[in-house]
């Protein structure tokens, strides 16, 4: 853990470990395979907005093809009608979506729009964007949840003048039951992945993944992709597998980091009490933009706790550990 948090609380991300076997070298991952295709993604737009288009030719996909921008790679992005879409699966909670939606959609309006058009006279007419991420993670979140640029702001302005959202939906069992029953094809994917997942709980997840393909073939679910894909649909299926797996050993890696730092401030005498020392580890998180629920994730404190010492260090943030520790619990 030595070297991890630096100097202000950020995190040496130099010193976390990396596995070269979970690096993206797919050109797809399994969600892009599965909606690289204008009939089933129409379904998917059709569940996420409550809409009715019913011809795939009004949709028109333009997911930017081998452009890897600071390692950022959209699922899908497509048009229908005057709404642009950019959709991704998430198997780990990333507060920092809304950054890296940024980064992608500015790449791609590069590609849709000639920059000689921008020292026209005249006003550019874009499509409206939109931005979701479908999550399917092993730890808990709710059903929906608005990820905010302005989250990751240092200051927190009361109006800030550049924003983006991003919705998050939760496809896990038992979440977001109405979006998956009108998907099909998302509802069976989620099944399928649930399905691999508990196999890998008791065998090499090779076997776990083949067992899972041939189960959901038998049962209807995903059959003609599965079918017809099955053995390029294996290998992104384990790859995803150990790259979800080696991004919780970051998070776990990172969670023991902070508690490393406070043992250390607890032998060097730097806090008094175990009030001080829980708000020093919230404010450098809170100062490197984790977002309230990350920060409960990782330490486990309770919401109403972690939100109230945040909306102190927000409103005064002279303040010190040991004055809001007094402001807090006097």
């Amino acid at each position: 853990m030595k070297g991890l948090l630096q100097k202000g609380g950020k995190l040496n991300m130099t010193e976390i470990p990396r596995s070269s076997a979970v690096q993206r070298n797919f050109k797809d991952t399994l969600f892009r395979k599965i909606f690289n295709d204008e009939e089933k993604l129409l379904s998917l737009y059709n569940a996420v907005n409550n809409t009715d288009y019913d011809d795939p030719k009004d949709l028109r996909i333009n997911t930017l093809e081998n452009v890897i921008y600071l390692d950022i790679k959209n699922d899908v992005s497509f048009i229908i009608g005057f709404h642009l879409n950019l959709y991704e699966h998430q198997s780990t909670y990333n507060p920092n979506m809304p950054l890296r939606n940024l980064f992608y959609i500015s790449r791609l309006l590069e590609t849709e729009i000639s920059i000689n058009s921008l020292y026209a006279p005249v006003a550019l007419e874009l499509h409206f964007p939109s931005f979701v991420v479908f999550y399917n993670g092993t730890r808990e979140q709710p059903e929906q949840l608005t990820m905010r640029l302005s989250d990751l702001y240092k200051i927190k302005p009361s109006s800030p003048k550049l924003e983006l959202e991003v919705l998050m939906l939760n496809i896990n069992h038992g979440k977001n039951l109405n979006l998956l029953e009108q998907c099909q094809v998302l509802k069976e994917y989620a099944y399928y992945v649930e399905k691999v997942r508990e196999h890998a709980l008791n065998m090499e997840i090779r076997n776990a993944v083949e067992l899972a393909v041939t189960e959901s073939i038998k049962e209807g679910v995903l059959v003609e992709f599965l079918t017809k894909y099955r053995a390029e649909a294996i290998q992104m299926s384990i790859f995803e597998y150990d790259a979800e797996k080696e991004n919780e050993k970051i998070r776990h890696t990172m969670r023991q980091a902070v508690l490393a730092e406070s043992a250390k401030a607890r032998n060097e005498g730097r806090n008094e009490g175990r009030n001080e020392e829980r708000i020093a580890i919230i404010r450098k998180m809170h100062q490197t933009g984790k977002l309230t629920t990350e920060i409960v994730s990782v330490l486990g404190f309770e919401e109403s706790y972690v939100k109230a010492v945040i909306e102190i260090l927000s409103q005064s943030p002279e303040l010190s550990d040991a004055d809001i520790a007094e402001k807090f619990y006097r």
